[in-house]
């Protein structure tokens, strides 16, 4: 039973440190808000398109930049909702990222364990060279019903 659990254990800490030191690793280099008009989601999923602003962090070089984008969620998403703003954390390698670096095909991290601040679950990780990763930060402004349950994609362009 002791050999069972300390097998257990190092499985856990063998997957949790990597993950940890790539947490640690990435920079905050601003937030990404997006607004979505809202929809109606269907049992199979939703695609809703939305308009995005990156916002460079305090410390951080630039101007904001504009984006369009669509998410997807798959799996059980039964609903209306209108108007919600969504806001991420951009976490990226470097503490400077180019124009444009945000662009590019975003797919959803669940079940990771983290130490500390970092990448976590539900976060969207894509951009240039898949090296950026969204962090939830909040939603807002939600207006309806709807139940969502499932992976989320996003394309920013």
């Amino acid at each position: 039973m002791k050999r069972r659990l300390a097998a257990a254990a190092l499985a856990v800490m063998a997957l949790t440190v990597p993950q940890a030191a790539r947490a640690q690793s990435h920079a905050e280099v601003g937030v990404l808000e997006c607004v979505s008009a809202g929809g109606t989601g269907f049992i199979i999923g939703s695609i809703r398109d939305v308009t995005c602003v990156f916002r460079p962090g305090p410390n951080q070089p630039g101007r904001p930049e504009q984006y369009v984008g669509t998410i997807r969620r798959f799996g059980l998403d039964i609903g209306v909702t209108e108007r919600t703003v969504m806001v991420w954390g951009v976490l990226a390698p470097s503490r400077v990222i180019g124009r444009g670096d945000l662009v590019g095909d975003y797919a959803g991290v669940s079940g990771q364990a983290t130490i500390g601040a970092g990448v976590g679950a539900n976060v969207l990780v894509g951009g240039s060279n898949r090296t950026i990763s969204l962090q939830p930060v909040s939603v807002e402004g939600s207006l309806g019903l709807n139940i969502a349950v499932g992976v989320a994609g996003l394309e920013l362009r």
